[in-house]
């Protein structure tokens, strides 16, 4: 675990040096954050994070965690050398760019299947927990028993699809990506973004009686 934990520093502080040379200013438009006294701030899910070469804090000015850490760092030194904007639903592997097929089964294991492992037969624990993190339902989806929006970045929302179990067939997620979030993140990136939407509905049915 030591051994670990100092690799994840190390990537940190690295991050951060590559942070501390870009010019926030420059990119913010593209990337749709505020860039105040050489930090960005960031909306990530239902927080906002101050980036820059210091480190990367919260909005209670802790440390985030490491997943977090990586995600805002790519979203930062990834950004793209123009606005791309494709708001259209696509899945992960639809995707233009390569995506390791590990990146694929990661998708599948640790973000729908951890959502059904929670939430099947719990169809309205899943709505509370998504209205928790301030997704908003999609009136316009048909097919599915339950269909929200969550904006995780700017330039990157998620819409999370999910049909329950019946006597015929089991439960079904489905997590989809705007297309332009290819521009914007890495194929592992995206990956960890919607794993991280996963834990953060698991965490906010548990953290309140689920």
């Amino acid at each position: 675990m030591t051994q670990r934990s100092e690799i994840f520093d190390r990537h940190y502080e690295a991050y951060c040096r590559e942070i501390a040379a870009v010019d926030l200013a420059a990119i913010k438009e593209r990337l749709d954050i505020q860039v105040r006294d050489n930090t960005a701030w960031i909306p990530f899910f239902n927080q906002t994070y101050q980036v820059s070469g210091e480190g990367i804090f919260n909005d209670g000015n802790r440390k985030a965690d490491y997943v977090t850490s990586v995600i805002l760092s790519k979203y930062i030194l990834l950004c793209p050398d123009r606005l791309h904007l494709d708001k259209a639903w696509c899945t992960f592997r639809d995707f233009k760019r390569e995506s390791h097929f590990t990146n694929a089964n990661f998708f599948n294991t640790d973000t729908q299947g951890q959502i059904i492992k929670q939430f099947s037969g719990r169809l309205p624990e899943l709505q509370t927990a998504c209205e928790r993190l301030g997704a908003v339902e999609d009136p316009l989806i048909q097919g599915y028993d339950l269909a929200y929006a969550v904006k995780s970045l700017p330039r990157l929302s998620l819409l999370l699809l999910m049909n329950d179990a019946d006597e015929d067939f089991g439960a079904d997620c489905k997590v989809l990506f705007q297309k332009q979030a290819e521009y914007y993140l890495d194929p592992e990136s995206l990956a960890m973004t919607s794993a991280l939407l996963a834990r953060k509905l698991i965490d906010a049915d548990r953290n309140h009686g689920g």
